[in-house]
């Protein structure tokens, strides 16, 4: 296995930052909540804001006894123990934080679920994590019919989106969603008992409070968040109490003093995803800041009344929704005016976005790098120097990273490799995976899959993930780079790129693009192909262009490639 030395990135940190992590500040998620809570019990915590404007808020305070009471009804009525899994299906909203809080509380392992997730989807995640309680939005119960009998699933919760909002709000929404977009489907009969979060909450009010989970520590789990990869059903990284707390501490440490209790924080991104978990819930949690929820960012005009009407200072989104966004009409005219910096991760930051951000809004955009497996954490920008366009950052505190060739050997300085990862963030492994987590994990490193170069400073680049480049007469294609180009195209608004089976040279560039609905010229293949002439070489260069109306995307937005593979096989066959 490679060594670490010399962490040349440890020259970049500046002042500011400190090289090594200090020692825990708390023993686990649930101290810390307990802390943080009662520190800032009058202070609002949690906003949930709808597209109407409608919104209902959370302080502290209210926040400790509400999760309390989950942690109550858990236990003792529906008589989980500590280590049991808790499956939470929620948009962003008020009960998402008092439900997983509440089984941190527990001593119960969180399983956060996509509410968007299929039966199919449900009943993997649900049997592979042994989950027992089910806490779901009432919009999605429409499969539970199918779900539930299926797997282990003894208890459902139902919560819905403006859950906890003041009565008259959360009337007037409801009766929307029952009206007009009719958007609460009836629940089926069930063998299970099925409550709203509220009588939840009552009966565990009515119970003993939990006492226990004072005995939680940092090698206890915490979470168990599914990630699908490229190929393959999904697998859940363990993440201990330990690695997010690590993670937490390496996040504060990389924003320094320009993340305060002060701040505003929007999260259009899920929470149940672990990029908006960490860098949104747990972090500015941790600070005392507010947090601004949207529970669901598309259209991005959603966006909008949650901008408009609170001086939000920080940001967190991927590529497309800054793309998006800037895209919007109202944004451009009223960029936020209280706005610090944005966070970007999940995907590749194009330059022509970033440069543009920087121009609407005045500033910048900070990109880092992470992974379900390492809680997600791995490198990021440091605030204080200026940016550097492309870059992920560097390793942040406590972190080694490596970057090695097929056979594991360190590659030459400046050279691409796969990165490896090693720190206290690290997952314990793949959840009753061990061909899985022996792939991935091995003394300690974890094997991204994606292909970086590192600069004389310790700067991180990505150039693309190891599966997707493509492979044109013996020369490397990074598909990044060739949407980087294509973003540059006004008449583009997004773009993806794989590699596809080519007689004559092995595998060819395929481009697909969407077309930009603010630009009156309409985008042809041939447009596409001679902008890239002019700015790649000519193996790099799309051989052909797709013209979409959309892409697929995850629900962070991500533009999933592997999804446009499978249509590949559908096209060339499975070999592809």
């Amino acid at each position: 296995m490679p060594g670490v030395e010399p962490r040349p990135w440890r020259a970049s940190y500046g002042a500011e930052i400190a090289p090594e992590l200090p020692e825990l500040a708390h023993a686990s998620l649930a101290h810390l909540i307990a802390e943080t809570t009662e520190r800032h019990a009058k202070l609002r915590a949690f906003t949930c804001v709808v597209p109407n404007g409608m919104n209902g808020s959370l302080r502290y305070g209210q926040l400790a006894e509400m999760s309390d009471a989950f942690a109550a009804y858990l236990r003792h009525h529906c008589g989980l123990t500590p280590g049991a899994r808790v499956a939470v299906q929620l948009p962003n909203g008020l009960a998402y934080p008092v439900a997983a809080f509440g089984v941190f509380k527990a001593g119960c392992v969180l399983v956060n679920t996509n509410p968007l997730y299929t039966a199919s989807e449900m009943i993997h995640q649900f049997r592979d994590s042994g989950a027992e309680v089910l806490v779901i939005s009432d919009m999605f119960t429409d499969k539970l019919g199918e779900v539930i009998p299926q797997t282990g699933i003894r208890h459902v919760v139902l919560a819905g989106v403006p859950e906890f909002f003041p009565r008259l709000p959360e009337m007037i929404v409801r009766g929307v969603q029952k009206l007009w977009t009719r958007s609460l489907p009836p629940v089926p009969a069930l063998e299970v008992p099925v409550m709203r979060i509220r009588e939840a909450l009552k009966i565990g009010q009515d119970a003993a409070q939990v006492t226990d989970w004072d005995r939680l520590g940092p090698e206890d789990l915490a979470l168990l968040q599914y990630t699908g990869g490229t190929t393959g059903v999904a697998k859940a990284a363990m993440l201990t109490h330990g690695n997010i707390l690590a993670n937490l501490a390496q996040v504060k440490a990389m924003g320094g003093r320009h993340m305060t209790g002060e701040d505003v924080i929007l999260t259009a991104l899920p929470l149940y995803h672990i990029f908006a978990f960490t860098a949104n819930l747990m972090t500015f949690f941790d600070l005392g800041a507010r947090n601004i929820l949207v529970p669901s960012p598309r259209p991005v005009q959603n966006i909008q009344r949650a901008l408009e009407n609170y001086p939000v200072t920080w940001i967190t989104g991927v590529n497309t929704l800054f793309n998006g966004l800037m895209n919007e009409e109202w944004f451009a005219a009223y960029p936020p005016k209280h706005l610090k910096a944005a966070i970007a991760g999940g995907t590749a930051l194009h330059r022509a976005v970033a440069e543009r951000w920087q121009e609407m809004t005045g500033t910048r955009i900070a990109e880092g790098y992470g992974l379900t497996e390492t809680a997600p954490l791995v490198s990021f920008n440091p605030l204080d120097q200026p940016v550097r366009a492309g870059s992920i950052g560097v390793p942040v505190p406590g972190t080694d990273v490596a970057l090695v060739d097929d056979d594991a050997a360190p590659v030459d300085p400046g050279k691409p490799g796969e990165l490896l990862v090693k720190g206290p963030q690290v997952m314990r492994g793949y959840w009753n995976r061990p061909d899985e987590t022996a792939k991935t994990l091995q003394n300690g490193w974890v094997f991204t899959g994606d292909v970086a170069v590192m600069d004389e400073a310790g700067f991180l680049r990505i150039v693309d993930r190891k599966k997707d480049m493509v492979l044109v007469s013996g020369f490397n294609v990074y598909p990044n780079e060739v949407e980087d180009c294509l973003s540059k195209m006004d008449a583009v608004l997004e773009a993806a790129v794989i590699g596809v089976p080519d007689a004559g040279t092995g595998e060819a560039v395929r481009a697909y693009v969407v077309q930009n609905p603010d630009v009156s010229i309409e985008i042809t293949k041939s447009d596409v192909i001679a902008h890239c002439r002019k700015y790649l070489a000519a193996y790099k260069v799309p051989k052909s262009v797709v013209i979409r109306d959309e892409l697929p995307k995850s629900p962070i937005g991500k533009i999933l490639r592997k999804d446009l593979k499978a249509e590949l096989r559908a096209e060339f066959g499975e070999g592809v």
